[in-house]
């Protein structure tokens, strides 16, 4: 019986670990605890704008490289969305602990945090169970359109603390509009993350 495309190997892999795009990605994550650092201790907020939309970039640049010049390897699979949910999700956690200061007001809410990490750790466990199972789960575009909404809406709460924006209503308005509306498509991802698992493996079991 020849195999069906949702049952298609992962892609081949690059045994060199240590290669460029790799590199990319670990900085990525060092740059990450910087960016955590400087959201607790400082007010400077518009540099840890800068260093998160530099360190999301960088993401799209080690994917671009590693596809490019067939460098895939075991390690990046692995690495890359694990560091990509470490900065957005420590994001949004020290975004919310930002309003501990009755004086600041990033606009995230518990509830925005727990839509966010609660759909990260879902998907990661149901992709872990199906690609065991040999069938591809890897990100579709709504799981891409989903990532660059939560990194515009962290973008423009880490803004919203600077002195620029803080007292502009308007951008107050639009930041709180864009991040309900982020933690509700992240809701809807995690849904059609289900429906296209579950279709997956019904059609395997259908196959057997």
């Amino acid at each position: 019986m020849s195999e069906s495309p949702d049952q298609a190997a992962a892609p081949k892999t690059n045994p060199n670990s240590w290669n460029l795009p790799n590199l990319i990605t670990i900085s990525r994550l060092i740059a990450s605890f910087v960016l955590f650092v400087l959201m607790s201790v400082t007010n400077a907020w518009l540099v840890c704008t800068v260093l998160f939309v530099v360190a999301v970039i960088t993401d799209a640049i080690d994917g671009y490289l590693a596809r490019k010049w067939n460098q895939i390897t075991v390690l990046g699979r692995i690495l890359d969305p694990f560091v990509d949910k470490i900065i957005v999700c420590g994001s949004f956690i020290f975004l919310l602990a930002v309003n501990i200061d009755p004086d600041k007001n990033s606009g995230v809410t518990a509830w925005m945090v727990i839509i966010v990490i609660g759909r990260e750790m879902f998907v990661t466990g149901l992709r872990s169970f199906l690609e065991k199972e040999g069938l591809d789960f890897s990100a579709d575009v709504i799981g891409k359109v989903k990532m660059v909404l939560q990194s515009i809406a962290v973008a423009v709460s880490m803004t919203s603390l600077s002195p620029v924006f803080a007292d502009v209503a308007g951008y107050i308005l639009a930041r709180d509009l864009l991040l309900w509306s982020t933690a509700a498509f992240t809701a809807y991802s995690g849904i059609a993350y289900t429906a296209r698992a579950v279709k997956l493996f019904r059609e395997r079991t259908a196959d057997s």
